[in-house]
């Protein structure tokens, strides 16, 4: 698959965010009114405001590395020495969203453990929720790590609940897949439940644009409600289709910092160390071990499948006007995710590119075809 192919079922597959399949596959028809000036939003009776998007009002630039696999993530025991060893990594753009669930099944691997003392290696946000998960089931847990959370790829991801950009379906297999959705489920119903200020985690109205209809099915579409969609001329955006639909929004720097608040006070511990090979991993006390490394499974344990996703986003100041998110209205991956930290502009979708710099020709198409996607609103 080609970059842009991994949008979603068609146009956001491959850029980690937002609901496109999903919203569309569960439309409720085509809406009516007089056109955009008679359109109403769905779930609000404010108007849509217009994001202040300028490269004059840009906080900082970014540059995150997504752990792709195009067989899909891995969640699997096995013998290690005299040890366990549990895979929890490799889950490209949908990290975020398939946490709880992934580290569910993860944890599930050695429910029966007579021993409940856990190393985690790695404290994105895969280690993180492992961790949580272990410790609501009686177990002690150290996280072994090079660096704390807020350096770590999971702090840079823009938090839109889409379990998509997670593997290639030409290449994962069958089994594979429904491990996807049980992820999913249990993800997005631990995730219902914790909506609040306190985990930085809120419902948000999304609207996913194209220059095509909806067609076919998504998997997916039970957890986006109340999806609506407009046709040409129906709604203020300058795209041609335009689907409305609820999502929920994580905000990364809230919810991995009260992980490790809550980690903390249950007594977890995190120890500063780098691992060069697996081997190294057998001089640990614990009897069962975590590998939530993501990349670092490259080089500690040989994937030779896993690879970076380069993505860029562009920050910009928090803007409470800007009451939703949106996702698509260009060829190349594109999306506004308005939160209470940042107002985030993505991105793009580089499979296997390991540069670490943001790149001004993307900066500068970001904010040029926001601006000119949000150019009728007021």
């Amino acid at each position: 698959m080609n970059q842009w192919d991994f949008q979603r079922r068609k146009l956001l597959q491959g850029m980690g965010i937002g609901a496109l399949g999903a919203a569309m596959g569960g439309c409720a028809g085509l809406a009516t009114g007089q056109g955009s000036q008679g359109f109403q939003r769905p779930y609000s009776a404010k108007p849509l405001i217009a994001p202040k998007v300028s490269s004059a009002n840009i906080i900082n630039q970014i540059v995150g590395h997504r752990p792709y696999r195009p067989g899909g993530f891995v969640v699997r025991s096995e013998p290690f020495g005299d040890k366990t060893l549990v895979h929890n990594y490799g889950h490209g753009g949908g990290g975020i969203t398939l946490s709880w669930g992934s580290s569910t099944l993860a944890v599930n691997e050695v429910k029966d453990s007579p021993l409940k003392q856990a190393a985690i290696i790695g404290s994105g946000v895969m280690g993180l929720t492992t961790a949580r998960l272990l410790q609501d089931a009686g177990w002690q847990v150290t996280l072994y790590t090079k660096a704390m959370p807020q350096f770590t790829t999971s702090q840079v991801a823009g938090g839109e609940w889409g379990p998509y950009s997670v593997h290639d379906p030409k290449v994962s297999t069958e089994a594979f897949k429904l491990q996807l959705q049980q992820a999913a489920a249990i993800a997005h119903h631990t995730f219902s439940r914790m909506v609040g200020k306190d985990y930085g985690i809120e419902w948000k109205e999304l609207y996913t644009l194209s220059e095509t209809p909806p067609q076919g099915h998504d998997e997916f579409a039970q957890y986006y409600p109340f999806a609506y969609q407009y046709g040409p001329g129906k709604h203020p955006f300058a795209a041609s289709y335009c689907s409305a639909s609820a999502t929920m929004l994580v905000e990364t720097s809230t919810f991995l910092r009260r992980l490790v608040q809550d980690i903390r006070v249950a007594g977890g511990q995190f120890v500063f160390k780098t691992f060069t090979s697996h081997d190294e991993l057998f001089g640990l006390s614990e009897p069962v071990i975590f590998n939530c490394t993501g990349l670092g499974s490259h080089q500690l344990f040989g994937d030779n499948e896993i690879m970076p996703a380069k993505g860029q986003l562009v920050l910009l100041p928090p803007d409470p006007t800007v009451d939703y998110l949106t996702v698509g209205g260009s060829e190349q991956p594109l999306y506004m995710f308005s939160r209470n930290d940042y107002m985030i502009l993505g991105g793009t979708f580089r499979p296997g590119d390991w540069s670490t710099a943001p790149e001004p020709e993307q900066t500068e198409r970001i904010i040029y075809e926001h601006q000119q996607l949000f150019a009728r609103l007021i």
